[in-house]
């Protein structure tokens, strides 16, 4: 290829990374990573890493509302510390833990032994998941009463378990629960899950709302929303991104980007690279 002064000049080649992000999935589950790479900047890539998870079946598919065992069994050893290690043995920037029931079941407290535990095979990466990064991002837009919209295959008492985890950490849950759309990941459309948090969750007047659930198609919805209530719009995916930018030194990459958030215009708490 040629510039117009006849110089040959080299086609991107996906080398000229500002930052790398790895992200740990489950195994049979492509939304966080399709919707990281969505909003991502063009010099910013995503990489995975896939643990198996024991309530997913080939094609992604998921019993209606999912087991706590396998839930549980997902963030247990040796399987997720080697999948963070072999991910961590890459020249990356952070890495974010994509799956939320995981920390609903552990709690807080549940939470942070993970990551302790984890933190020996990261080679010194800073590491974040989408509870953590939350509660980055609430305090970071001055977000004190918030709602939560679950995916549907999460049940009541699990919806009930992520109302716990972020009232430990001081925030009022205005409302919780699973929203009213089919238990199927490639059946949630951004209209129906528009609709769900407008007519169910604006009544209660949130300052912010969180999608949890990485596995849930979300941050297509969350200019649009933001536009029309008057509350922050938080997702899963885009919170465990915002946050591991941040963690990655790539701050000015993140306050880059448009269109997915008023997040995105907010620095976590602590400061930023």
């Amino acid at each position: 290829m040629r510039d117009g002064t006849g110089t040959s000049r080299a086609r991107q080649d996906g080398w000229e990374a500002r930052a790398r992000i790895g992200v740990v999935v489950p195994h049979a589950d492509v939304g966080p990573e399709s919707e990281l790479q969505a909003i991502a900047p063009e010099d910013v890539f995503v990489h995975g890493s896939r643990v198996h998870f024991g309530a997913m079946r080939a094609g992604g598919e998921m019993d209606p509302k999912i087991p706590h065992d396998p839930v549980r069994a997902f963030v247990e050893p040796p399987h997720i510390d080697d999948a963070v290690e072999l991910l961590a043995a890459a020249p990356l920037d952070a890495i974010a833990l994509g799956f939320t029931s995981s920390a609903y079941v552990l709690g807080a407290a549940g939470e942070k032994d993970l990551f302790a535990r984890l933190a020996r095979v990261t080679r010194g990466l800073p590491l974040t998941g989408t509870t953590t990064a939350a509660v980055a991002g609430f305090t970071a837009l001055g977000a004190r009463r918030i709602a939560l919209v679950n995916p549907p295959w999460f049940d009541d008492r699990l919806s009930g378990l992520g109302a716990g985890y972020f009232g430990e950490q001081g925030f009022d849950v205005a409302h919780h629960a699973p929203c009213g759309l089919p238990s199927d990941q490639k059946l949630i459309t951004p209209g129906a899950l528009s609709d769900w948090i407008r007519t169910t969750v604006a009544g209660y007047r949130p300052d912010a709302v969180l999608v949890a659930g990485n596995g849930i198609r979300a941050v297509g919805v969350i200019d649009a929303l933001e536009r029309e209530l008057d509350f922050a719009v938080l997702t899963a995916n885009q919170v465990l991104f915002w946050h591991a930018l941040h963690l990655a030194g790539a701050g000015t990459a993140a306050r880059g980007i448009t269109g997915y958030g008023r997040l995105f215009s907010a620095d976590p708490p602590g400061g930023t690279g």
